[in-house]
């Protein structure tokens, strides 16, 4: 333990030395995210892009203190149950690796509220477009011009109008928009466009009325539903560091010095380490269902 304090000290004193006159903590964070740049997958880097774009991305300060809470609670929690220095701080380590998975998983959250924003816009446009222009295909070129829609939404409805004109029909330009956007509203409205459109329906105020209606009431049940899971994600953060720390109250049952006895089994150890690593799946898989199918019916 004290050769990996003065390792780490040492690496310190060089990187103050080579880069004097700099700001160290600048350049590794540069380092950094050259190497998330380099290795993170392109989902990531799509959804993290728009996050920028959004004013939604963690600033390296704010990455930092998440990096120092996650490691911070980490030493204190694996301390606890096994009162050993070399323990914790692997389990340091490993925590602050978790932090750009979680990243990842706020960012495709917020990215998936965004495209769920623009579907939205999208529908309600072009219902409002068509009661004017009674064509879908004019419909999509008033909505694209009047500016309201963003990439990549916008680019998939140019794709739309390109389809239509050399298809010379919207089927082929519905199937392609139902596949990216798989929502309840995109389908239904273009199911009714696709109707109406086939059948020559001519009185189709009140169909659009309706599905206008549909819409509104749907979206207000995912922003119902959005704030729900809210505070469910809260008191589930919770509870989760709650099991962590029952490891105090058994320690008061047992008395500290019972407690740091039974360390020397390797059952025990063995038993401690997998209640750390079933709280830590447990905690993951509760982000990972938060932050995922945001907006999705």
């Amino acid at each position: 333990m004290v050769f990996f304090l003065l390792l780490l000290i040492g690496f310190g004193i060089i990187l103050y030395r080579n880069y004097k006159g700099q700001n160290v903590y600048k350049y590794i964070s540069e380092q950094v995210q050259v190497i998330y740049d380099k290795f993170a997958p392109y989902s990531y880097k799509i959804v993290r892009e728009k996050t920028k774009e959004l004013g939604q991305e963690y600033t390296a300060k704010q990455y930092m203190i998440q990096v120092l809470m996650m490691g911070g609670f980490a030493a204190v929690v694996s301390y606890l149950y096994f009162y050993n220095l070399i323990v914790s701080v692997i389990y340091i380590v490993i925590s602050i690796l978790f932090i750009p998975y979680l990243s990842f998983l706020r960012c495709k959250r917020i990215y998936s509220e965004y495209i769920f924003e623009q579907v939205q816009v999208y529908t309600t446009n072009v219902i409002m477009e068509f009661a004017t222009t009674q064509s879908f295909v004019k419909s999509l070129e008033g909505v694209r011009d009047s500016g309201v829609l963003e990439d990549p939404v916008l680019s998939d409805v140019n794709t739309m109008i390109d389809m239509a004109y050399e298809n010379g029909s919207i089927d082929a330009s519905i199937e392609f928009m139902n596949s990216k956007y798989p929502y309840y509203i995109v389908k239904n409205m273009h199911q009714l466009f696709l109707q109406i459109t086939k059948e020559g329906a001519k009185d189709t105020g009140e169909s659009l009325e309706n599905m206008q209606l549909d819409i509104d009431t749907l979206v207000e049940s995912v922003y119902r539903d959005r704030m729900d899971r809210a505070n469910f994600h809260k008191k589930f953060l919770q509870y989760g560091i709650m099991l962590y720390l029952m490891v105090m109250l058994v320690q008061y049952m047992l008395g500290r010095d019972n407690y740091i006895a039974l360390l020397d089994s390797a059952y025990v150890q063995i038993l401690l380490h997998a209640i750390i690593i079933f709280n830590s799946y447990f905690l993951l898989r509760g982000e990972k269902y938060y932050n995922e199918n945001v907006g999705v019916e």
